[in-house]
């Protein structure tokens, strides 16, 4: 899945990204950079997220987070 990264544009969040996120989105801490998560579901600032390139869930704060695929 790694191979992913080079074919998604990247648009910055900025402070906000607790309020632009959505569950389907792919978010990641650097454009282009790996890892890549696709957002669960979502409660306040927190999110359930997976990690496409191994599968893994885990259950943090969005504010780490400041690039989404665009559409």
């Amino acid at each position: 899945m790694s191979d992913l990264a080079p074919h998604i544009d990247w648009e910055f969040l900025g402070g906000a990204s607790a309020l632009e996120v959505h569950p389907g989105d792919l978010i990641s801490a650097d454009a282009g950079g790996l890892p890549i998560y696709r957002v669960m579901s979502l409660e306040g600032d927190r999110a359930w997220l997976r990690n496409l390139e191994t599968g893994a869930d885990l259950i943090t704060s969005l504010y780490a987070f400041h690039w989404r695929a665009s559409a």
